[in-house]
């Protein structure tokens, strides 16, 4: 039993730790794109270590195993890079000095957009 208590603590410990540097992060980087890292990758680690331990808690010290944790930690882990790559892009389209530091695309658009679709309708974009 004290193994599991031990386990349990080490994980509290580690997302804990987790959470501390994403939110000095997010609060002490000096721009967006460099903020970004702190929510998207150091807090989405810690919360899933506090989600996981509180699941390893209640299943192997408590008897009462649940794998709701276990779901919202697959779902942060799943929405959280997709969330920061919609706001880079939506930095990216606002920031004109962001766009003229960018290498070409090679493309009519811009890094944050895509081709638009043709005006006659058809799948089909002419790269001239």
């Amino acid at each position: 039993m004290a193994i599991f208590e031990t386990l349990v603590a080490l994980l509290i410990v580690i997302g804990a730790f987790f959470l501390f540097v994403g939110s000095l992060g997010l609060a002490k980087l000096p721009d967006l794109m460099r903020r970004l890292h702190g929510p998207t990758k150091a807090t989405t680690l810690g919360i899933g270590a506090l989600l996981i331990a509180s699941m390893f808690y209640f299943a192997l010290i408590e008897g009462d195993p649940s794998i709701h944790e276990l779901l919202i930690t697959l779902f942060l882990f799943l929405t959280a890079p997709v969330t920061a790559q919609m706001i880079a892009k939506a930095y990216i389209l606002r920031s004109q000095q962001t766009q003229n530091a960018l290498p070409p695309t090679g493309g009519r658009t811009g890094w944050a957009t895509l081709d638009p679709a043709p005006a006659d309708g058809s799948a089909e974009t002419s790269r001239d």
